[in-house]
């Protein structure tokens, strides 16, 4: 008995295959990559221009046997053997998987209609725009496949064809297409596929939400997915769309970017009824595409993954031009950024731990680039647009909070921490507390550093920005230069000196802010006390002063409360209606003197007494002027 693979008219001998034809000899041999078909002339040649043509040529050759040898022919073997049995007239079946291969087989073999009726060619283009372009997940099987044959695809106009048609359907409304989108239900196959009468329609079920062709088109290899990233920028897609698909796509293929982006940025819809093979991809050729595809837009979401993206663009050390871009990209929208996404290490031979160079130079983009970026929509990446001034403030405290992390690596250069303390302007920090922490990390971490490179550091701080926690901290800390902790004692002077005058000013009625004071005034004073050697009576004075406010602060609150309680019992003899609510009587219970008019006696007494508090006060505020004038003498 003739084995099962010989009734179906061919069979392969080890690398050759062999067609049953009858039992008639092989009058032709067609050699394809190492692959010998032995077949018969007539079939093919009926149906074949281009072996028809070559038939012609080699008519007066002698042997039995003509041997044509097919070099580069689209598809290989495979593509081939399908074409012959379509020419020895067994059923053939085209698919998506195997159309754009067949096509081009048949474009290479010159099988049109002139060689036969309802030839291969004109087949495979009829069965392409019928049911391939008609078909999301036909289009997409179709474009994976035709990756071998990708040149004469393109010759033609298979891949733009796809290309446009997947354009199409992401672009428009998914209720256009005439199926009842909202009304699935149970007419969804097991496969995702819709069922309509119980019939497979091979239609795809499409989500309400905008990322349902994310996870399909991330199996495309990078050529592809980028050229349908622009065709559907031709056609007008959502920006917020397109980032979003660029995103996904790089988040599947390189690894360790997903932590630094965030949880699954789409549901994994069916692809598994496609069987898509995952694309094989050049991670660096990957990134180079990816960012030239971004879009000039911003927002919290995007920012945190252009700077993961930047982060294994230096692990794979992609060309220059594509990490300044990325830089760029970053620094036009920092203020978005967040600490643990700005902590990159360093991939290279450097000492240090972190890559400083790399945050110093996206801090001058964000300060000399002018950010002309519009926000993605608000309800797709949740961004808020501040002012450039807010956004300022926001990038100095992160910047600080940035030194202040790295400050502890004790292989980073003093040098490197004052260029990047120096890289925002004095605009950024209305406060300079984060610096001070910043500088106070760094000089515990580095006990070895001398008194000059301290000072040196200390000299990114302006003194006057300090707060009253910072420089009562400052004034005890051991690991701060002398002359540092000399000025921050003058300055903690002046704080608690406009503390003071301010309480007073206020328990006064006086609301008149004090004189502001010249920061070369205030410099010149502190260096002058460094100079004199005032060490002494700078502390003492300080103490002094401390001292003085709280006594202030307990002597108020007890006038205070005593005015309370008359005031209350004052109201309390008034309600009476006994003989004791003399004005007299009540005057000489509480031990005031009045003038003896009975229509004027009451409000007189009360004028008096709510008056004691304050003459108490103007007594110690002549107290505490005559010991600050001791002190400084």
């Amino acid at each position: 008995m003739a084995p099962a693979e010989k009734l179906s008219g061919f069979y392969k001998q080890g690398h050759d295959w062999f067609c049953n034809a009858g039992g008639l000899p092989s009058d032709i041999t067609i050699s394809i990559q190492n692959i010998t078909f032995h077949l018969h002339m007539f079939p093919l040649v009926s149906r074949c221009g281009k072996i028809a043509r070559a038939h012609e040529e080699s008519k007066n050759t002698k042997g039995n046997t003509q041997t044509i040898e097919l070099e580069e022919f689209p598809g290989g073997p495979d593509t081939f053997l399908i074409v012959a049995k379509f020419c020895y007239g067994f059923r053939v079946e085209l698919t998506a998987r195997n159309v754009a291969l067949v096509y081009c087989a048949a474009d290479y073999l010159e099988m049109t209609d002139e060689f036969g009726e309802d030839n291969l060619l004109p087949k495979s283009e009829s069965f392409f725009h019928k049911s391939i372009l008609r078909s999301w997940k036909e289009c997409i099987l179709a474009l994976q496949s035709s990756e071998p044959v990708l040149p004469r695809a393109e010759k033609l106009q298979l891949v733009s064809k796809c290309l446009n048609a997947l354009s199409m359907m992401v672009c428009t409304d998914p209720s256009l297409f005439g199926w009842p989108m909202m009304m699935y239900g149970s007419f969804q196959s097991p496969g995702g596929s819709i069922l309509w009468n119980g019939i497979n329609t091979g239609a795809r079920i499409r989500s309400s939400e905008s990322d349902w062709w994310f996870e399909d088109i991330s199996y495309l290899s990078v050529s592809l997915f980028e050229r349908l990233i622009k065709t559907m920028q031709s056609r007008g897609i959502r920006t917020e769309n397109l980032a979003g698909a660029i995103m996904y796509y790089s988040r599947k293929h390189l690894p360790g970017l997903g932590r630094w982006w965030g949880e699954q940025g789409g549901k994994t819809r069916t692809v598994a009824s496609f069987s898509l093979t995952p694309a094989t991809i050049d991670q660096r050729v990957l990134l180079e595409s990816i960012e030239k595809l971004l879009p000039e837009k911003k927002g919290k979401s995007f920012c945190r993954f252009l700077l993961g993206l930047l982060r294994v663009a230096l692990i794979l050390n992609v060309n220059q031009i594509c990490k300044d871009s990325l830089e760029r990209r970053i620094g036009m929208q920092l203020e978005l950024a967040t600490l643990d996404s700005l902590l990159i290490p360093t991939y290279s031979d450097s000492d240090t731990l972190y890559n400083t160079d790399c945050i110093e130079r996206i801090v001058h983009h964000f300060i000399s680039t002018e950010s002309n970026l519009t926000p993605f929509s608000p309800s797709s990446l949740d961004l808020q647009e501040s002012g450039s001034s807010e956004s300022l403030r926001n990038v100095g405290k992160l910047i600080d909070s940035y030194i202040a992390e790295i400050a502890s690596d004790v292989n980073l250069k003093p040098g490197k921490m004052r260029a990047l303390a120096e890289a925002l302007p004095d605009s950024s920090r209305s406060l300079h507390d984060g610096l001070y922490r910043a500088l106070d990390i760094y000089f515990q971490a580095h006990p070895w550093l001398s008194e000059k490179e301290k000072e040196e550091l200390c000299n990114v701080i302006d003194y006057q920005k300090l707060s009253i926690h910072a420089c009562a901290h400052a004034s005890q800390n051991d690991r701060l230069p002398l002359r540092v902790v000399l000025q921050v004692l003058f300055f903690e002077q002046l704080h608690l000196r406009t503390a003071l005058a301010g309480c007073l000013n206020t328990l006064d009625g006086e609301i008149a802010p004090a004189a502001p004071v010249a920061a070369t005034a205030l410099g010149d004073t502190a260096g002058e006390i460094v100079r004199n050697d005032g060490w002494v009576n700078v502390v003492r004075e300080n103490q002094v002063l401390k001292l003085d406010m709280n006594r202030m602060s307990t002597k108020v609150g007890e006038l205070e409360e005593e005015f309370s309680k008359i005031k209350q019992e004052m109201k309390t003899v008034a309600k009476s209606h006994s003989s004791l609510s003399s004005p007299r009587l009540i005057a000489r219970k509480f031990g005031c003197k009045l003038v003896p008019r009975l229509s004027d006696a009451q409000p007189e007494s009360l004028d008096r007494s709510g008056s004691a508090p304050r003459a108490s006060i103007e007594r110690a505020r002549r107290s505490i002027k005559s010991r600050r004038s001791g002190s400084f003498s």
